[in-house]
């Protein structure tokens, strides 16, 4: 049977290719990003390539110095501008045509208990900062920017552009339907 690659390329691996072009150290995170999160989807590949696994954290972790966890959930079109430092935890959710700058971290927060909080859920086309906080369940919408050094622990609406620490609504975008 005879596969289109355009549409293998768009699904699969090299799904973030595009964004990320000229780029290369983001090329390869995304690539060995979108294995890993095949691999860590299905019980039985785990165990088969538990060694792929291993060496994801190694080459993510140590090589490239970022914490891209192979159990959050990433829609396609994610572009890493340079990722140096980033933490994405396991259970974080993020949309698609995200972009995303270094020394960010989205992940759970430690309750009282010392139990882990649910991870934040990001939509679509949205833009993050350098040196952001996203932490907690808390839920961002569509088209979002939060700025520079924000530190986000609430929702956040669609066409919001959120700055500071605590971040506040500096203001709303308003985007215009698609129409001929």
């Amino acid at each position: 049977m005879w596969l289109d690659n355009r549409l293998i390329f768009k699904a699969g691996i090299f799904q973030d290719w595009q964004e990320n072009r000229g780029n290369f150290k983001s090329r390869m995170i995304m690539i060995l990003f979108r294995i890993s999160s095949l691999v860590y989807q299905h019980q039985i590949l785990r165990y088969i390539f538990f060694w792929y696994l291993l060496l994801y954290k190694f080459l993510i972790g140590w090589v490239f110095n970022i914490g891209l966890n192979s159990g959050a959930r990433i829609g396609k079109g994610l572009k890493i501008q340079y990722g140096f430092g980033t933490v994405i935890g396991s259970k974080t959710i993020i949309g698609e045509n995200c972009n995303l700058r270094q020394l960010t971290n989205i992940s759970c927060k430690i309750t009282e208990t010392g139990t882990c909080s649910a991870a934040p859920v990001i939509g679509n086309n949205v833009d993050i900062g350098v040196n952001v906080v996203i932490i907690g369940d808390i839920k961002i919408g569509n088209n979002v920017i939060i700025g520079a050094g924000s530190v986000i622990t609430k929702d956040v609406e669609d066409n919001s552009v959120m700055v500071g620490n605590p971040a506040t609504l500096l203001k709303k975008k308003y985007i215009f339907p698609d129409h001929i």
